[in-house]
């Protein structure tokens, strides 16, 4: 159960504290107090949506803190579990499970464990067809119980071996879709003959393709200025130096030096002349080389970055293949178990599919009970269970659907379909009230369920929230003196204007101020007679 709530900023709410209690829990008070602020903080801190226009004026976030009772939870510590979320202008969020951050999903999905709130524009569980066949199970019982466990049992060893069998291309499309792709990429890559240098020795001859006319008219000029002036002038210079060599030795080094840059060139000239006929490319030539290198990028675009890459990929690839074709003999076995399992699941799922058939009958008929008696008379909920086939689901192989129609002669439609809030708040009351002793959800939050409702429909309000407060923690806003009348705790909500700031103020009330109110709201103002009246209200909550 919840304990404490702290809000902070929300709307005209300043900064409030409220200690809640076990049973019906019941907030009264003046109109634009901000009793629904309160429901929207616990929808915000349950990881509903959040406007940042509900941050109050002139702050820069809210915040809002909870804690909760629940002793036998893995999460608590002393028994308590502390819960929080603050939000900034800028959207930021800032939730928190005993310490610990956590998404706002986690957030959601953990708080779903503990709190239902009903509202004129939330009943999220109601139209969730999931929720739908809980609410049948949970009206069954042991019966099912037991029956429903050993089948979820089942259903995961199911997922894990079809998971696996997907994983192992146990569905023989698929897993011949994977060879044929496998196999025809080894083919290409294969017929490809890469070598691992072979596209740097293509990129180079396709660069000198490309400049092939500048290579050779500068080639040419090298080789005439080398072969007509350098080796000639150097001849000369050495036949000169060996005139004089004879007189000093310097002369005779020097000429031994020059000859033999003379047969260095030589040799040089020889090569510049060769180079000339390796930039001769025909027209064939020329197309095998660009069109081996657009082999070789197309290649690299499916399968690595470099040739080695796509080498290595091929080997992978093949031992894939071989893994494949290897797999048929043990999905077999998986395929077989598969079958054994699914046996198993129907002899569960039938007898369930029965039990649920015979018993939607029931609940259809003591919601409808609950419905007359919260004045929707014409009201009928058709609790509808389809089996279906060729499927199994994770709860066997029924879908349950809650059908309704609110007025006579209109066809029936889904909880979903349904227009009016406050028929959805009653709808759902009425489920809780029939499933009150089997229902798990601890916390359940009802927002003004009274809209629209007066007399007899007001009083069997009160006595179903009250019986359903036996079993789970309550809380109810309401404007009904009939509801507050019932609590086991009553809550006044008021506003006050300070330093020209409206600000709200909550107070849990003693018994003669719970008279009071009942009072006030019974006739608007508190004398004589309303005041006799709300104590006889009082009275029958006692007896």
């Amino acid at each position: 159960m919840i304990t404490t709530l702290h809000i902070k900023n929300i709307g005209i709410i300043e900064d409030i504290t409220i200690d809640f209690n076990q049973g019906l829990n019941v907030l009264t008070g003046e109109t634009g107090a901000g009793k629904t602020l309160i429901i929207d903080s616990l929808q915000i801190i349950s990881g509903g949506r959040f406007s940042k226009e509900m941050i109050r004026k002139g702050e820069n976030q809210s915040f809002v803190e909870l804690c909760m009772y629940e002793p036998e939870h893995e999460k608590a510590m002393d028994g308590n579990i502390i819960v929080s979320r603050e939000i900034n202008v800028n959207g930021k969020n800032m939730c928190k499970i005993n310490g610990r951050m956590v998404t706002v999903n986690e957030l959601k999905e953990f708080m779903n464990q503990f709190i239902e709130i009903h509202g004129q524009n939330d009943n999220q569980n109601l139209l969730e067809n999931k929720m739908h066949l809980n609410y049948l199970d949970g009206f069954i019982g042991e019966k099912i119980r037991d029956k429903r466990n050993k089948y979820e049992k089942l259903y995961e060893q199911y997922c894990e071996i079809k998971q696996e069998l997907k994983n192992n291309f146990g569905d023989e499309k698929e897993r011949q879709r994977k060879l044929d792709l496998l196999q025809y990429q080894i083919k290409e890559i294969e017929e490809a003959n890469l070598k691992v240098s072979e596209e740097e020795a293509l990129e180079e001859k396709r660069k000198i393709m490309l400049n092939a006319e500048k290579i050779i008219e500068n080639l040419q000029e090298a080789d005439s200025l080398i072969s007509e002036n350098g080796i000639d002038n150097i001849s000369m210079a050495i036949r000169a130096l060996e005139k004089i060599e004879q007189i000093d030795g310097k002369y005779e080094k020097a000429s031994s030096e020059l000859k033999n840059i003379y047969y260095e060139l030589q040799e040089l000239a020889r090569d510049v002349n060769s180079y000339k006929t390796d930039v001769e490319f025909n027209e064939e030539e020329r197309d095998f080389v660009e069109e081996r290198l657009d082999l070789i990028y197309a290649l690299k675009r499916k399968y690595g970055n470099t040739v080695e890459e796509i080498l290595k990929y091929q080997e992978k690839i093949k031992e894939e293949v071989e893994h494949i074709e290897n797999l048929e003999e043990y999905n077999e076995k998986l395929r077989k178990r598969q079958e054994e399992i699914e046996e198993q699941m129907k002899i569960l799922a039938d007898p369930m599919h029965q039990e649920r058939e015979n018993k939607a009958k029931d609940l259809s008929e003591k919601i409808n009970q609950e419905l007359k008696e919260l004045e929707m008379k014409n009201a009928n909920i058709h609790v509808k269970v389809i089996y279906l086939e060729n499927e199994y689901l994770k709860t066997g192989k029924d879908k349950v659907t809650f059908y309704i129609t609110t007025n006579r002669g209109e066809e029936e439609k889904e909880l979903s379909k349904i227009a009016s809030g406050g028929e959805m708040s009653r709808t759902m009351l009425a489920i809780k009230k029939v499933l009150a002793d089997t229902d798990e959800m601890p916390i359940l939050i009802f927002d003004e369920i009274d809209t629209g409702i007066s007399g007899k429909a007001a009083n069997s309000v009160a006595n179903k929230l009250k019986t359903i407060a036996n079993k789970h923690q309550v809380m109810c806003i309401s404007h009904l003196p009939n509801i507050a009348a019932m609590a086991d705790y009553n809550y006044f909500i008021s506003k006050e204007v300070e330093q020209d700031r409206t600000k709200t103020q909550i107070k849990l009330l003693q018994e003669k101020e719970v008279i009071e109110e009942i009072a006030r709201i019974s006739a608007g103002e508190i004398n004589e007679v309303s005041l006799q009246y709300a104590n006889e209200l009082r009275n029958k909550k006692a007896s």
